[in-house]
């Protein structure tokens, strides 16, 4: 975690003497992005895939995905609900240099559950395969690991293969975060010297309402959530694992490329 927050701010720093010429640094970022979102649909499929595998008790199957949901939703609308009254008291684009769309067209019939279908679900196996259609593929892993665990000792050869093909991915990642430093040192550089005087400019209002507003309830409402799970323990161990994980998903702006950083 030191050498992450290293190369984060080495790259920051790196970024504000060069300025826009560390566009040339972007590549570099670039490959450790592309390793990550390479790795993280098969690392996620097998993953899931194999926990749900060995697990023979179905009534807790359902129960931790009945609870997973729940805090999903739950934590989802207080989010949105959180940042749609501030928007609202504080509209962050009063001054901006654009005009905004005037009014926004209902729905289409039928949009919404055609949305949700896209959403759990993909026409085609290939499509499972990219990491743009992650909820549907975390739908066919629970969907194949629950199968192989009904399948018994006729589904035990395929559960090695599962739990084989997790760890052979864990050890992938292991190999692609050591050059994490690097890689997001170098996309923090292009960010801060390519980006930064864009974002203090026309993008300066959003960014002063978005980022205190989204670390303070980072640290206020996860902790919270830390403690409901697992009581002061539980906050402990949040606090104790969650640093990578957040200078990652501070650093690419991608909650994808955090996954291989959590397993």
């Amino acid at each position: 975690m030191l050498f992450l927050l290293g190369g984060i701010v080495a790259g920051a720093v790196l970024g504000l003497i060069l300025g826009p010429r560390a566009a040339v640094l972007k590549p570099f970022g670039d490959i450790f992005l592309n390793l990550l979102f390479t790795a993280v649909v098969p690392l996620v499929f097998f993953s899931i895939s194999s926990a749900i595998a060995v697990m023979n008790d179905s009534r807790r199957l359902a129960q931790v995905m009945g609870w997973m949901m729940f805090f999903f939703v739950l934590t989802g609308i207080i989010s949105s609900a959180l940042m749609i009254g501030l928007v609202c008291v504080f509209p962050p684009f009063t001054g901006a240099p654009w005009a905004l769309p005037g009014g926004v067209s209902g729905l289409a019939p039928g949009s919404a559950g055609d949305a949700l279908v896209r959403a759990f679900t993909t026409p085609d196996f290939l499509d499972i395969l990219s990491k743009k259609n992650m909820l549907a593929m975390i739908v066919f892993a629970l969907l194949v690991g629950a199968a192989t665990a009904a399948s018994g000792e006729k589904g035990a050869p395929f559960a090695r293969v599962l739990s084989a093909g997790n760890e052979v991915l864990s050890r992938v990642i292991g190999y692609i975060m050591l050059y994490a430093p690097i890689g997001l040192g170098a996309y923090i550089a292009y960010l801060t010297g390519v980006m930064g005087p864009q974002l203090m400019g026309s993008y300066g209002r959003v960014a002063a309402l978005y980022y205190p507003t989204a670390l303070v309830y980072f640290a206020v409402a996860f902790s919270l959530y830390a403690w409901w799970a697992g009581g002061k323990p539980g906050v402990k161990s949040f606090w104790r694992n969650i640093p990578s994980t957040a200078l990652t998903a501070l650093a690419t702006g991608s909650s994808v490329a955090t996954i291989p950083v959590t397993h």
